[in-house]
């Protein structure tokens, strides 16, 4: 029978290893794929993650319940992204492409897609990790946080010291990137003043 989370988090608060251990496999996938988004490279993924659970390991004990333990979690995996970030850790490529909407496809296409379709997606997803890749790390972070962790901008703001606003602008510019490279026009309603600096 599962354990409650709540029954495994006291436990490994008070030092049962075997109740964190049963939490991080609760999440591993979760983490590690975030983490994947970001570095783009299986290695840099694995090390992030494990970073990441052993600064989890070491800080359970403040862990106080206001907020779901993944929130936690992945405030912690943040945390990690920008002190890499800030100590010239710039091993990161592009953001991956599976937070992107993939085109629809007929039944028959999704059990065995043409060439043609295969050689279309390979495009277009070249040219959308082209687009990520002119952003800078905490543009591609931010919009990653909206369109794959689904975080509003309040939420991102709050997790990295940035105005709503600012997030926003960053997520835009980033949209705006992707319609560059993917020749796609810009919605006149969703452009972005320039009054509002650069991120």
């Amino acid at each position: 029978m599962t354990e409650p989370e709540p029954e495994l988090i006291r436990r490994a608060q008070v030092g049962e290893a075997s109740a964190f251990c049963e939490l991080a496999a609760r999440y591993e996938r979760r983490i590690y794929s975030l983490a994947l988004h970001y570095c783009r490279k299986p290695q840099d993924a694995e090390d992030l993650s494990q970073e990441v659970w052993l600064r989890a390991y070491q800080a359970i004990r403040t862990f106080r319940g206001e907020s779901s333990f993944y929130t936690w979690i992945r405030k912690i995996t943040i945390n990690c992204f920008l002190n890499r970030e800030r100590s010239a850790f710039r091993r990161w490529q592009r953001a991956a492409e599976t937070f992107i909407d993939h085109p629809k496809h007929s039944e028959a296409d999704l059990i065995m897609p043409s060439a043609e379709a295969t050689l279309h997606n390979k495009i277009l997803f070249a040219k959308v990790r082209d687009a990520l890749s002119e952003l800078t790390p905490r543009q591609r972070l931010i919009f990653l946080l909206k369109h794959h962790e689904g975080m509003t901008y309040e939420e991102i703001g709050s997790a990295l010291g940035c105005s709503p606003g600012t997030a926003k602008k960053a997520v835009a510019r980033a949209i705006h990137k992707l319609r560059e490279h993917l020749h796609v026009e810009d919605e006149a309603n969703e452009c972005v003043p320039c009054a509002a600096g650069e991120y």
